[in-house]
């Protein structure tokens, strides 16, 4: 799996991270407007349907977006230089933490759209929770654009070396376009 992200092209990852859950979009707004110029007020009913597929479209979107970095940090290991040490373990958890976080989301975002179970003290929970985990998710993308620039220069880097990878990789629907080739190119030539 990590090579079919390594070898996919940009506008393959930028169509399954943006273009789908855009046209997802669309088809709410469209529905919700249609809604609107025949009746006068929009249905609420139709917007709650559209709502049981957004764990769905969260579900693509996190497993392309993540699958993606995770290609990245851990399929691109094998070209790192031999003296530089990479901490891929810690990678692991602090991949593994925001996933087990979005997915425990979801499931409640399930039980509280279908009206069976909310609770304003799950905010005690989740907030603390939301905040570790957008900590791990900004570690993955430094992590990543590390293994990046350290691939691309082939020697151990700092923060100033691939700071602009980084706000990209943050920026993927625009670094996609940038990052994306270069992988590919990174992958494509021999050891």
């Amino acid at each position: 799996m990590i090579n079919k992200f390594l070898k996919a092209k940009h506008w393959q990852l930028f169509s399954l991270i943006i273009g789908i859950p855009l046209v997802f979009q669309l088809m709410i707004m469209m529905a919700m407007f249609s809604s609107i110029l025949s009746g006068g007020h929009p249905d609420s009913t139709i917007l709650f349907s559209y709502m049981r597929l957004f764990p769905l479209m969260m579900i693509l979107f996190i497993g392309v977006l993540f699958g993606w970095f995770w290609s990245i940090a851990v399929g691109l290991q094998y070209k790192v230089p031999e003296g530089v040490k990479m901490n891929v373990g810690r990678f692991k958890i602090f991949f593994f933490s925001p996933l087990i976080y979005i997915f425990l989301f979801l499931f409640f975002f399930m039980i509280a759209i279908t009206g069976h179970f909310f609770s304003p003290s799950m905010f005690a929970v989740i907030l603390p929770l939301h905040i570790y985990s957008i900590f791990c998710i900004f570690y993955m993308l430094f992590f990543v654009a590390k293994t990046f620039k350290t691939v691309e220069l082939q020697r151990e880097v700092t923060f100033s070396d691939f700071a602009g990878e980084f706000f990209m990789i943050w920026f993927y629907p625009i670094g996609i376009w940038i990052i994306k080739p270069k992988v590919n190119k990174m992958v494509e030539e021999k050891d």
